[in-house]
């Protein structure tokens, strides 16, 4: 049985291999037509990782960057030994805005000179351009990093990223798998509404709900649908909703949906009653606030009950 079971796992390990071939080869082959490059120049740009986290954020969310900070991301040299020693790549993502040279992006530029966590992405900010975003992030990303993972978590989001890299290298060996809180909501067809679909009449008849996505809070994808983003981004369909955008460029394809409830625990009591029967959560937030309500004041009281400690993700396997 041990030896039936090796043979398993070489096999999947064959299959991803020959997948993830193709769909580089792919993305060398769109990357050529685009920018003239050979494959060679690309390869040699991109640094290997097992994950690259982007930390969505915005101009007005210093603080709550701050808050980040303070809690469950790594700073100054720890950030750096992480990124060398583990692969695991964490940055703010922020594009720029409407008119170039502003205060605004000034303020970044000087906060990344203190930070150096900064990932710019060639995108006019905007909340209703989320799902733009998203398919910058992960082009950008996968040119700059050729990694196993790739995650979008939110700034106001509390993460154990030990506990993440364990879960994502469960998954390592299969292809092309979406990982996060799957949920189908409801499409809004009353303009009033907060989360209003204006093209609600894709979706069917009226009180329809929408196909199965992960929530917007945070999700991991791998490689493969990464890298088939960053080959089809020009012609990627973006609904109001990012995590309906993202679910629906997935819609065709062969992919694994992978429900895991622990990267949507709620805050204390709740993450930390879990914590204390040893199932520590992925990621923590208050469904009402989509996200930790408050989180400038209560990321830190969220962390100090719920965290998994600053040692576990210097000792996580994956």
């Amino acid at each position: 049985m041990e030896e039936v079971s090796k043979t398993h796992e070489a096999i999947q390990y064959l299959e991803k291999s020959i997948d993830t071939l193709q769909m580089e080869l792919a993305a060398k082959r769109s990357s050529n037509e685009l920018h003239g490059e050979s494959a060679g120049d690309i390869s040699k740009q991109r640094k290997r990782a097992f994950v690259v986290i982007g930390i969505n954020t915005a101009f007005s969310s210093r603080k709550r960057r701050d808050s980040v900070r303070e809690t469950w991301m790594p700073q100054g040299d720890k950030l750096k030994k992480l990124e060398e020693e583990k692969g695991i790549i964490l940055r703010f993502t922020i594009g720029h805005s409407a008119t170039s040279n502003n205060v605004l992006d000034k303020a970044i530029d000087a906060e990344d000179e203190i930070h150096h966590d900064f990932l710019r992405l060639d995108h006019v900010e905007g909340y209703h351009k989320l799902s733009a975003k998203t398919k910058i992030f992960f082009s950008t990303a996968v040119a700059l990093w050729d990694a196993d993972f790739y995650v979008k978590v939110d700034d106001d989001v509390h993460l154990n990223l030990g506990m993440l890299v364990a879960t994502l290298g469960r998954h390592k060996l299969k292809p092309r798998v979406y990982i996060g809180c799957m949920k189908s909501g409801p499409v809004l067809s009353d303009k009033n509404a907060k989360y209003h679909e204006p093209e609600f009449w894709k979706f069917g008849e009226d009180g329809n709900k929408y196909f199965r996505h992960a929530t917007g809070q945070i999700y991991a994808i791998s490689k493969d649908l990464a890298t088939y983003i960053s080959i089809n981004q020009p012609i990627l369909h973006k609904y109001a909703n990012e995590d309906v955008s993202l679910g629906a460029w997935f819609i065709g394809l062969d992919v694994e949906h992978i429900d895991d409830r622990d990267m949507c625990c709620g805050t204390p009591p709740d993450c930390e009653w879990k914590a204390q029967a040893g199932n520590v959560c992925v990621a923590s937030f208050d469904w009402k606030c989509s996200g930790v309500c408050n989180p400038v004041e209560r990321l830190k009281y969220v962390h100090s009950r719920c965290s998994e400690g600053e040692d576990a993700i210097w000792s996580a396997s994956f």
